[in-house]
């Protein structure tokens, strides 16, 4: 990291209550000015391993090990509040990239990302306050051609109607963990599905080559729904 940008960063900690925030791209979206407006005395350290994984299952598209960065984020953090966003690159892809290229159990992969994400959060939560954020749900349609930035994404065959539902089950499990141990959940799913039950075109990327969501819409339901649960930083 350059000096300037020590610099930058440190200034915009200063005087600022912190919080954590680990995940993997979609993490991202806590950098939206959105978030420093409205909660003006708070600097969210986002730490974003593109291409994470929490299901231990070896991403195609990275190499990256996020459980050691974020181990690391915590050992440096003063924060007192942690939020996690992880598991699209899992369930969205991952776990159907393996089972069509190797013929593993989706079942299987899935118990796996479940509970490594559990360990995961049993582990924050021993030393810190965590929350829990969703996670989104593919956006990626059935037979889009994703030309030269596709990668691996353009292998997956599985219809996006059992990479959603998928989504939806994890999502499901997770927050029935979550509430049984005590940790904050923002289930975003309801805001998230359209009447069909796939993302609402409100929320789907400009760029149509970006499987992210729109980050002004993410980062305004994601505030709208911690102002909901009562959520406030500090706590």
């Amino acid at each position: 990291m350059r000096i300037g940008e020590v610099y930058a960063r440190w200034k915009k900690r200063r005087g600022r209550d912190e919080v954590l925030v680990l995940g993997d791209s979609h993490a991202c979206v806590f950098n939206h000015h959105l978030f420093s407006d409205i909660y003006k005395n708070v600097f969210f350290d986002v730490v974003a391993v593109s291409a994470a994984t929490v299901s231990g299952l070896e991403n195609p598209n990275s190499k990256t090990q996020a459980l050691p960065l974020f181990r690391k984020a915590m050992r440096k953090s003063r924060a007192k509040t942690v939020i996690t966003l992880m598991g699209e690159v899992d369930v969205g892809f991952v776990i159907w990239y393996r089972a069509e290229k190797y013929g593993v159990p989706v079942a299987e992969m899935m118990r796996q990302a479940v509970d490594n994400y559990q360990k995961l959060l049993r582990e924050l939560a021993e030393s810190r306050k965590v929350i829990c954020v969703s996670t989104p749900y593919p956006t990626i349609g059935d037979g889009q051609d994703w030309g030269a930035v596709a990668n691996a994404r353009k292998d997956v065959k599985t219809p996006l109607a059992a990479r959603t539902e998928l989504t939806r089950v994890f999502n499901a499990e997770m927050e029935a963990f979550c509430r049984a141990h005590g940790i904050a959940y923002l289930s975003l799913d309801a805001e998230s599905l359209d009447e069909r039950g796939f993302v609402r075109r409100g929320l789907l990327n400009a760029d149509a080559l970006d499987h992210h969501y729109d980050a002004k819409s993410y980062a305004g339901l994601i505030i709208g729904k911690l102002h909901g649960e009562g959520v406030t930083f500090p706590d």
